[in-house]
């Protein structure tokens, strides 16, 4: 099993879609075997459901993410666990214990204006999502 979680300064990231970072974890029989930081070099949103099925990653721990996301997850057959603060490795622990915390309806919907620019500028994958809300655990 591959394990990834958005990652920054050794913390869950809280926007998938602008995580610059993944922390891989090879887990072989529940014990983790391996670790490994890497570098998205660009990819956001979209892509990056890609980007983590070329790393051969079966499950994904996050923050916050959007309705898009979700979908190109579930279609690359990528387990997800969101709503997820705190430390990246203690996280994964939790996970491979079966005392992970997450919502499992997580929904990232601030997109846009809390960062500057707006709605049209890039597909979310979400018709209806509202560009001014906060509260949901995607603050960055």
């Amino acid at each position: 099993m591959r394990i990834a979680v958005t990652y920054g300064d050794g913390e869950v990231f809280q926007h998938f879609g602008h995580t610059q970072q993944f922390k891989f974890y090879d887990v072989e029989n529940g014990t983790i075997q391996n670790e490994q930081v890497v570098d998205t070099q660009g990819s956001g949103h979209g892509a990056l459901a890609g980007f983590l099925t070329g790393h051969g990653v079966n499950t994904l721990l996050c923050g916050g993410i959007g309705g898009g996301a979700q979908s190109a997850l579930a279609s690359a057959g990528i387990q997800l666990y969101g709503g997820i603060s705190g430390d990246a490795d203690e996280a994964v622990r939790a996970f491979l214990a079966g005392t992970l915390a997450y919502d499992p309806d997580v929904h990232c919907d601030h997109h846009e204006h809390a960062h500057g620019h707006d709605c049209g500028e890039h597909s979310c994958g979400s018709s209806d999502h509202d560009c001014g809300g906060h509260g949901d655990g995607c603050s960055e």
